[in-house]
């Protein structure tokens, strides 16, 4: 056989697997998270600062239902009861700051890049959440996780609670946890290795996406 195709047919098997192997984590990670977007009106400084006002007010009034919440669905059922809340909350705040910006909050499938959240690294890919926009939403966001309650991680220790890690624990399989949580350590290269796959694999999806996005 010649060593072109031979290649090229290598080549091929190996973007199957990096895609179905990718594609099978990152879904399983997207099914049992709920993330938190926050997305400012403008890049401006004031707008940005308004941006984490709100975002500290919506998570400081509803921190006590989400930390009640003990599954994925329960969590998704609490953000559509309470949608016109949050939105009220977050007008609220924008309010004392002066401001007349119109606020939207929904919950959908969104793309996130790769985040660190203390400890946990979670790989690129479209994710359910509760989005909030505030004003013409140009302005650069926030993220966080709502499920497991990863909003509340104590940022300057880089340490996610043990009840957090718990609750991953208990909807994701040994390896994807395993992938999350050693993402960027040096104690287990394949698992950094296997980290390294997806998000590069989700990365080149968001990127034809959006790409695909800009020409229609």
């Amino acid at each position: 056989m010649n060593k072109v195709i031979l290649a090229v047919i290598i080549g091929m098997i190996c973007t199957i697997f990096i895609s179905n192997y990718s594609n099978s984590v990152q879904a399983d990670l997207a099914h049992n998270l709920v993330r938190f977007h926050v997305v400012a009106n403008s890049d401006s400084e004031e707008d940005q600062a308004l941006k984490r006002s709100v975002r500290d007010r919506i998570i400081n009034e509803m921190k006590e239902y989400f930390d009640e919440s003990d599954n994925v669905d329960a969590t998704k059922e609490l953000i559509q009861r309470n949608i016109a809340r949050i939105e009220e909350i977050a007008k609220d705040e924008i309010k004392k700051w002066n401001k007349d910006y119109d606020v939207k909050a929904s919950l959908g499938i969104y793309p996130f890049p790769t985040k660190v959240y203390g400890d946990i690294t979670l790989p690129a890919g479209n994710y359910e959440a509760l989005r909030v926009v505030i004003g013409e939403g140009k302005g650069a966001n926030w993220w966080c996780v709502l499920f497991p309650p990863l909003c509340f991680v104590d940022a300057t220790h880089g340490v996610v609670p043990e009840s957090s890690k718990q609750k991953l624990k208990n909807v994701l399989t040994e390896e994807e946890y395993k992938i999350i949580t050693t993402a960027n350590t040096d104690d287990e290269i394949p698992v950094q290795i296997k980290f390294k796959i997806v998000e590069w694999w989700q990365n080149s999806k968001l990127k034809v996406q959006t790409a695909f996005n800009r020409i229609y």
